[in-house]
């Protein structure tokens, strides 16, 4: 089962308009000589696809200006660049200040991996509005994602199914269920995308950033990336260290772990969330309605799990409210303070016996609509993951490390021990055990790490800093909740964050913000 530990989360405005409906270095240049010249013929943007998650075309910035989209050429494989090609979906905002005052583009990569950059971007516009004074904001679907050759596994209906399994499993007959579903659900991508899983790793996303530079017509890559697109910009910045411009990590992947450390990680992580929002939730003056104490909040939490996993409770119907689907829609809501709110809400509905609350936050993770359409997330983290990961993991191994992975956490450790199946018979051979990111000549990167971050824990932002190598990494502390700092609106990350990029002027290494 793919780690929705690993999925980006979604904007908080979209969670809030759904529960309001119910309550080693290449070189520096391009391979692709021939398409570094492509011009780029941009439009005003369409609706985003099903595979980028649905909805409406973008609506026009603050200012009038439009949201525009194009999509460049790049080689399916880069081991052969005049073979052939995919479309790599783009998007942009044009900068709003004098002409005399424009640095470049500044390309985003919201994480996942597997996240949509075209529908994300505009969702997020207004919070990069100082930075649109002097840069042209870009982002893109990665390949593998959305409409940049996107990967196909399986359809809507199966994907429902997928997502009701018991992915804890308690005997001999469950972990057999799991293990074949993994391998129907890998199947299905084999058979649907042959010819596109063997290029999406995330050295060739890198090699389609350095191609994206040059067609926008930039000599530096400036570049501002969220969680896995920490882990892309890191790759990026190792096989092209001289054409790193200014460049922000927010959210950091720890790039020494391998994904079963990660996982472990992630384990830790949501266990700290989950502990800071039943301290949050008992210590306010109103009671709390999930419990009178923090140790109450968590009991029940885990009582409700453990009653799930023998009977669902209704959900969306007709899908029942699972074990699963309640530990997913749970981390969702760790994954910002400002969706605390509604895991409270989904929480005190589920003991009255209604999962429709925590349903939604688990469709939101797994990028499914209301009209039942998936967008292709999870197909494409899958892909991506397997073929970036080298180990492959067996459920002999997996209950092995149970122990460990509970100790972590007693709420979370099951669910993320027995995700490291993912890959099991996966199509493709993982690349490493873990990214190079080592970057040496490389120009600053700002590294900024979250002390209550559940998905990518704070430690990895330490750990990124020093694999980057001497004088790259500079390290900026926020000291807050949720994944990611930027995105809290703090004004003291924002600050830093916005005058690194603007000014080229890194804060001093070691700043915290709180």
């Amino acid at each position: 089962m793919p780690n929705p530990a690993r999925l980006r989360a979604a904007a908080v405005t979209a969670v809030a308009l759904l529960l309001s409906s119910l309550v080693a270095g290449c070189g520096d240049g391009s391979q692709a000589e021939g398409l570094s010249a492509q011009e780029l013929s941009w439009k005003d943007c369409p609706a985003p696809s099903p595979a980028e998650g649905g909805g409406s075309a973008p609506s026009p910035l603050p200012d009038g200006d439009q949201w525009q989209c194009a999509t460049m050429r790049a080689p399916l494989d880069w081991d052969d660049p005049e073979g052939d090609t995919i479309g790599i979906a783009l998007i942009r905002a044009r900068a709003s200040g004098a002409a005399s005052g424009r640095i470049g583009s500044l390309v985003f990569n919201f994480g996942g991996p597997g996240g949509s950059g075209v529908s994300t971007l505009p969702a997020f516009g207004d919070e990069y509005a100082a930075l649109r004074t002097r840069y042209d904001l870009v982002s893109f679907d990665p390949r593998g994602v959305g409409r940049s050759a996107g990967v196909r596994c399986e359809t809507d209906q199966q994907l429902d199914a997928y997502f009701q399994q018991d992915s804890t499993p308690d005997d001999a007959g469950e972990r057999t269920a799991l293990l074949d579903n993994t391998k129907d659900f890998n199947a299905a991508c084999e058979k649907n995308s042959e010819k596109t899983l063997p290029h999406v790793r995330t050295t060739d996303a890198a090699r389609d950033m350095d191609l994206m530079r040059q067609v926008l017509g930039d000599d530096r890559l400036y570049y501002f990336g969220v969680s896995y697109g920490t882990e892309l910009g890191g790759v990026y910045a190792h096989l092209f260290p001289k054409n790193v411009g200014r460049a922000v990590f927010d959210a950091v992947v720890d790039p020494t772990q391998t994904s079963e450390q990660g996982s472990l990680g992630q384990a830790r992580g949501f266990q700290l969330a989950l502990d800071n929002f039943a301290e949050d939730c008992t210590s306010k003056t109103a009671d709390c309605p999930v419990g009178d104490t923090p140790q109450e909040v968590k009991d029940r939490i885990a009582k409700l799990l453990k009653d799930l996993d023998g009977k669902p409770l209704p959900g969306i119907f007709p899908r029942e409210l699972t074990q699963s689907a309640a530990t997913n829609g749970i981390a969702q809501a760790l994954y910002s303070k400002d969706f605390w709110e509604y895991l409270t809400e989904g929480l005190e509905q589920a003991y009255s016996g209604d999962g429709k609350i925590l349903m939604l936050l688990s469709d939101l993770m797994n990028g499914r609509s209301e009209n039942g359409e998936y967008s292709n997330i999870t197909a494409a983290n899958v892909a991506i993951n397997c073929a970036d990961d080298k180990p492959r993991y067996s459920t002999a191994y997996v209950q092995q490390k149970l122990p460990e992975f509970r100790a972590a956490s007693s709420v979370f450790g099951d669910f993320l021990a027995w995700s490291m199946l993912g890959c099991t018979d996966w199509a493709v051979p993982g690349a490493a055990d873990h990214p190079d990111v080592s970057a040496p000549g490389s120009a600053p990167i700002l590294v900024v790490g979250n002390t209550g971050d559940p998905a990518t824990p704070y430690e990895g932002a330490r750990k990124m800093v020093d694999a980057l190598g001497k004088g790259v990494g500079v390290e900026l502390t926020y000291k807050g909740q949720g994944h990611g700092a930027y995105g809290s609106k703090n004004k003291c990350v924002q600050a830093a964050v916005n005058g690194y990029l603007l000014t080229g002027k890194p804060p001093a290494a070691g700043t915290v913000c709180s």
